[in-house]
């Protein structure tokens, strides 16, 4: 999977982990899908009701703030969500997403340009953003980065690593 198409959802600066995910559910909601039917949902409640396997999230600056909570990326991934494109990212929201496998792209250009709704791929592995404006780059996530999102996730990753070294 180096190539993620979907429609946009498109949001502003400063969405925190708790806008994202709930607080009131944190330990309460321990299923992903269950968590996905409140993902975003003070902030837009369509989102869980509406998105789509592979929509992409377009964010403003410093997405996933806040807490360091995972669920904030567990109910995104589990809500079928392809990738998150951003301005900028909170460095443990960045952290948690790669390890559960979600794609977090930083490419302003492509943020200002894209519109709600509209259809958009990226390339993880040319750093493409391509839309109805034109094509943006960002830096290709390194190799590193890109086996642990095909893995399905750091932890599957790192058992695979491991299982092939004890072959």
């Amino acid at each position: 999977m180096t190539r993620i198409r979907g429609r946009v959802w498109k949001y502003g600066d400063n969405v925190n982990t708790d806008v994202i995910f709930p607080g009131k559910y944190t330990y309460t909601l321990t299923d992903p899908e269950e968590m996905a039917r409140h993902a975003l949902e003070d902030l837009d409640p369509r989102f869980a009701r509406e998105v789509q396997p592979g929509d992409i999230i377009v964010a403003g600056r410093n997405w996933g703030c806040g807490s360091s909570r995972e669920q904030a990326v567990t109910c995104l991934k589990a809500a079928g969500v392809g990738a998150i494109i951003a301005v900028s990212f909170a460095r443990i929201f960045y952290r948690n997403a790669i390890n559960n496998a979600l794609p977090a792209i930083v490419c302003p250009e492509a943020v200002a340009a894209v519109q709600p709704g509209e259809e958009i791929e990226v390339d993880l592995e040319a750093g493409v953003v391509r839309c109805g404006a034109g094509e943006f780059s960002f830096p290709p996530l390194p190799p590193s980065v890109l086996h642990i999102v095909q893995a399905g996730g750091l932890l599957p990753y790192v058992r695979a690593t491991i299982a092939r070294r004890n072959r």
